[in-house]
């Protein structure tokens, strides 16, 4: 598998980063992770998750240092007492990604966000991809938010699972889906048709574009369907993790209709 390493470069290679909170350190052990070590908080009780972890380490081998609360200073709020030093996540390439669903004998479902900046909302959709059952999600290598423990924390671990692929320039990769005949589907507030009235039923990728500003003009022009969410209230949107669940499981919906 080609892979793509998140962060520094250089040196022997070997960077460690952090992951924190109960089920993205548990998450990336049952995924098989290349985990350092685990550090578990003096202070927490123990859980049936604390157990889990003990045990998944214990099976891998990888050391568990019980350690006092001022280590976890270094974490936002939600930590729970529970960090892992791992590997970097990996990105994968464009090609390896698109070729998932043949591999899986199944329709094409991607995800592609333009220059999504927030690591919650990223984190949020990487979830949501994992539960709709996405075969992955495509991001822009600049003016885009990277994969962090941040993005883990919110992904609740999903981001073990789903694969990702960083392009330089979200363009190209929706011309190299174009050419293997998936049908681009671009979300924007208040242009085209009803995400309801999309037919769905064959290779899809769902482009959303980032907070704010939404798709830029030229990834629009780019879509071969424009759909929108009907709105009734008086805000006009939606938070973007929520909308993109909202189409994700539109597109699931329609697809277990269709089995």
């Amino acid at each position: 598998m080609k892979t793509k390493k998140l962060g520094q470069t250089g040196g022997s290679g070997l960077e460690y980063d952090f992951i924190y909170g109960l089920n993205p350190v548990l998450e990336a052990l049952k995924a098989g992770r290349n985990i350092k070590e685990i550090f578990l908080s003096t202070s927490r009780t123990v859980s049936p998750e604390i157990i889990k972890i003990e045990k998944e380490a214990g099976n891998k081998n990888i050391s568990i240092k019980w350690i006092g609360k001022d280590f976890y200073s270094r974490f936002p709020k939600g930590h729970q007492g529970v960090a892992a030093k791992v590997l970097p996540k990996t990105y994968i390439e464009l090609d390896e990604l698109l070729q998932i669903p043949s591999k899986k004998k199944e329709m094409p479902f991607f995800i592609v966000l333009d220059c999504i900046e927030d690591p919650r909302n990223f984190g949020a959709i990487i979830r949501v991809a994992d539960a709709a059952g996405a075969h992955g999600i495509v991001i822009q290598s600049y003016r885009s938010v990277n994969l962090s423990s941040e993005v883990s924390k919110t992904s609740a671990g999903a981001v073990e699972y789903v694969p990702i692929s960083k392009v330089v320039n979200i363009k190209h990769a929706i011309e190299e889906m174009k050419k293997r005949e998936i049908t681009i589907i671009g979300a924007e507030v208040g242009w085209g048709k009803l995400i309801w009235d999309v037919d769905l039923s064959g290779p899809i990728a769902i482009v959303i574009g980032s907070e704010g500003k939404g798709l830029r003009k030229t990834v629009r022009e780019n879509c071969d369907i424009i759909t929108n969410l009907p709105m009734k209230g008086r805000i006009n949107s939606l938070n973007i993790s929520v909308a993109t669940g909202i189409f994700a499981f539109e597109i699931l919906r329609k697809r277990c209709k269709n089995i």
